[in-house]
């Protein structure tokens, strides 16, 4: 049977973004009130991820900021979309998530990838050792295991961590991460947002190759998109060129905080930088919420996910706050947890 918006839930990814004059602390208050706004509209949850060296991103410390989060909110899920794994060793991030669970119980989700969320110098900085993404399905069972049934004989256990049975999902922007979450049966996201070739591909590795497993009977994925929603398909498309300007930051490897929106004549993008920030930006929804929710239930017709993660570059707070209070009425809002 065909699926309606209203028939799946919505979440919010975040990257804990720091604005033109603004600083890191600015940015983790803007987040928790993001996420108390979102947590009123009834959004199932809301993510962080993890990124280095990046001017407008300040989820440097992904776990810590979960806590923060976390901690001045009541009833949605915080948690990591992702914890970039071969950054880290698999105990340490079992006993932080399990420390997040002790504190917030039920409430905490920990997302897994492999990329380094950042660029190649940066990555050394971090692993020391680039090799250690080729660990990364050793590394993620040895993770699920910490965080599994207590186990006294373990030489080496994860405590606070075991026991504690946090979800863990598997993230990825092309088939590699789909394939092994239908191998392991963990529940799968795929970041459409930056990253959209392989979205249908991935989708349907995940559904074919699944294993039901003791996490899930059925496969479960979500993917991530760009959403920037207004009063007006103008007004959007104005607030959308501070996202334009993230990517062209990108492209052109000048990254700077999130910048105010403009005319979007004055990008001064050249041909070769259009076509790819179009590519980039396949799966991004622009305009007032009538425009949105066409796009978006055309979305869900050809893929079929289990629920949307938005993601949403928008500069001024309140225009965020709007957009996620034009949006969360077209989907199935958790009110009753």
């Amino acid at each position: 049977m065909q699926k309606r918006l209203s028939d799946i839930p919505v979440s919010v990814l975040d990257l804990a973004t720091i604005t033109q004059g603004q600083t890191p602390a600015d940015a983790f208050k803007r987040s928790l009130e993001l996420a108390q706004e979102a947590e009123g509209l009834g959004f199932l949850r809301y993510w962080f991820a993890e990124h280095h060296n990046m001017e407008s991103v300040a989820s440097a410390a992904t776990s810590v900021l979960i806590g923060y989060v976390a901690g001045g909110t009541k009833i949605i899920r915080v948690g990591a979309g992702g914890i970039m794994l071969p950054n880290h060793a698999p105990l340490v991030i079992a006993e932080q998530f399990g420390t997040l669970e002790a504190l917030y119980p039920h409430r905490i989700d920990l997302g897994l990838g492999r990329a380094p969320g950042t660029d190649g110098l940066t990555a050394m900085a971090l692993r020391r050792n680039l090799q250690s993404a080729d660990n990364f399905p050793s590394d993620v069972m040895e993770l699920i295991t910490y965080l599994g049934p207590r186990d006294e004989a373990a030489r080496v256990r994860a405590i606070p961590g075991e026991g504690s049975d946090v979800p863990v999902w598997l993230l990825g922007s092309s088939t590699y991460s789909a394939q092994l979450a239908a191998h392991l049966g963990l529940p799968f996201a795929f970041a459409a947002h930056f990253a959209p070739t392989y979205l249908e591909e991935a989708l349907k590795l995940c559904k074919q190759n699944f294993q039901p497993s003791q996490y899930l009977p059925q496969p479960y994925a979500m993917a991530c998109i760009n959403v920037t929603a207004a009063g007006t398909d103008e007004e959007a498309r104005h607030l959308a060129t501070s996202f334009y300007q993230v990517f062209l930051g990108l492209i052109r490897n000048n990254r700077k905080p999130l910048q105010p929106p403009v005319d979007e004549a004055l990008l001064d993008w050249n041909e070769a930088e259009r076509l790819t920030l179009q590519q980039m930006m396949k799966y991004s929804f622009i305009g007032s919420v009538d425009t949105v929710q066409k796009s978006l239930q055309s979305f869900l017709d050809n893929t079929n996910v289990n629920e949307i993660m938005i993601a949403s570059h928008i500069y001024d707070l309140e225009a965020k706050k709007k957009s996620y209070r034009l949006i969360a009425p077209l989907f199935n809002r958790q009110t009753n947890r």
